[in-house]
């Protein structure tokens, strides 16, 4: 499964991309779209509902029929929106116990539907929610079909909060692999972008998960380009390597990417480091006796 992760600052680019989304024939099923403000979900509702009422289920705005309900109830945030006929699926991805009330609520008015407080929040939508919690909105598109993906990728990339410039074609993503005082590093070259960095970083990360290393560090130092398709592919690995008890951090950042994160608000998520010895340090390790994978 593919993820492509888009953020957006303004309301009218998020409608820009659902509308291009759903042009480029994205399926509906497979697009979701999150934000904390219920007038934001109102008005994009009705804006993308009366291009595509297919969208929300085939009602128009927020009224029978839209799959609009607040995502959970959480202490210092308030209500978090799910727009969208895929908004049930990506709930269970989520974890949320919110996800069957999603499924029960559409074809009910939406204007009835009641947040759900949840005393647990999962670590993925955690990761959503502090996205949320700076003001931005998020669109994530979650499919099987490469083709598909890819298409989701040029518009979110193209419209969202994303890293100017595009990829070298010639800048291949490589990895290699070391071992230092009980921390896997892992050095990414190259690009981390949809169909082939991204599932080269998810066979490394799951690898090692496999034969049990799940203290992470990655160090980017030579990663050129990351494209929404890649910032995706980080949030997953990011949750994966949580969910295995484990931590995943980052160093090395170089500008563009520094930026890019900082422009998501996804840096507030991960934990980064200007450097690896002082990445090492944080998991309780020294930065000698290095030993390749």
């Amino acid at each position: 499964m593919e993820t492509a992760l888009g953020v957006f600052d303004s309301r009218e680019r998020a409608e820009q991309a659902m509308k291009e989304l759903l042009n480029k024939h994205v399926p509906q099923e497979s697009i979701v779209f999150l934000t904390r403000s219920e007038t934001e979900a109102h008005k994009f509702g009705k804006e993308v509902g009366a291009y595509a009422g297919g969208f929300l289920g085939g009602a128009v705005g927020m009224a029978a029929g839209s799959a609009a309900v607040a995502l959970a109830l959480v202490p210092g945030i308030g209500q978090v929106y799910a727009l969208g006929i895929g908004a049930t699926a990506l709930l269970g991805y989520l974890g949320a116990r919110t996800g069957g009330a999603v499924g029960k609520a559409i074809g009910q008015d939406a204007a009835a539907l009641q947040p759900t407080a949840e005393e647990h929040v999962s670590e993925d939508a955690a990761v959503f929610i502090n996205v949320l919690k700076q003001g931005r909105s998020l669109i994530v598109v979650r499919t099987e079909f490469h083709d598909v993906a890819r298409a989701a990728c040029d518009v979110l990339d193209r419209l969202g909060l994303a890293m100017p410039g595009t990829a070298s074609t010639s800048a291949r993503m490589q990895t290699g692999v070391r071992k230092v005082n009980g921390v896997t590093v892992v050095d990414l070259a190259g690009r981390i972008t949809i169909g082939e960095g991204n599932l080269k970083l998810r066979e490394t990360v799951n690898d090692l998960l496999g034969e049990g290393r799940n203290r992470i560090l990655l160090n980017l130092s030579q990663v050129e380009y990351v494209d929404s398709a890649g910032v995706g592919e980080l949030v997953r690995s990011f949750t994966t390597i949580r969910k295995n008890g484990g931590q995943m951090k980052l160093a090395n950042t170089n500008r563009k990417v520094q930026d890019l994160l900082e422009a998501t608000h996804l840096h507030r998520v991960f934990e980064i480091h200007k450097d690896e010895a002082s990445a090492l340090l944080s998991f309780g390790a020294l930065a000698g006796g290095a030993t390749a994978s």
